[in-house]
């Protein structure tokens, strides 16, 4: 059995001791910073006079990403107090695709995959919409669908907490989709499409 090396425990010895130390300091420094003077939120202190630790918001506090200095996007009412009639977002191919994504997820199950208001849960019981094909709903301007979409109406509930704005402007653009395509002058169907249709009609 070989005998180590002269010198070689001694230096091991300082060097364990070393890293002892310095896990001891690291902990204890870990402990300091959890046992430091603090306020728990909604806790007791004595700090203040109504013995509050939770201070209130200065006013006029805005939380970070909910600043909604445009008041069109967020709320789809104009200077005039009224719905908006135009859409105060780009209308784009990608805008109508997301928002028939999002219109068969959160609308189709009541108003049906054209909207005619009978979808899926109505075949089941539930109370028909209406469709958006009646020239009351055509008549509307876009805000008022965003503003449903936002806050509901009858037996709706609103959709705010689920579908954020952007996504609420583009269900309303396909919504217009849906309305044009049952309602398109045939002037503006395109010249390759029109024979098909005319050879369909009574």
């Amino acid at each position: 059995m070989s005998s180590p090396e002269p010198g070689t425990g001694s230096a091991r010895a300082p060097r364990a001791g070393a890293v002892l130390a310095l896990c001891l300091a690291a902990a204890s420094c870990r402990q300091g910073m959890f046992d430091q003077p603090k306020v728990k939120p909604l806790a007791e202190s004595d700090f203040f006079e109504d013995r509050s630790g939770a201070r209130a918001p200065v006013e006029g506090t805005v939380a970070r990403g909910e600043l909604r200095a445009d008041r069109v996007f967020y709320t789809a009412i104009g200077p005039d107090g009224k719905f908006v009639a135009t859409l105060p977002v780009p209308l784009t191919l990608s805008l109508l695709r997301r928002g028939q994504e999002r219109f068969d997820i959160f609308c189709s199950p009541c108003h049906g995959r054209v909207g005619d208001g009978r979808g899926m849960i109505v075949e089941r019981g539930f109370k028909e919409p209406s469709s958006y094909h009646i020239d009351r709903l055509r008549a509307q301007p876009i805000g008022y669908f965003f503003d449903v979409i936002t806050n509901g109406f009858g037996q709706m509930s609103g959709y705010a907490s689920q579908v954020p704005p952007a996504d609420r402007w583009a269900i309303a653009s396909y919504i217009r989709a849906l309305q044009l395509s049952q309602h398109a002058p045939l002037q503006q169907v395109p010249q390759r499409d029109r024979a098909e249709i005319e050879n369909a009609l009574p």
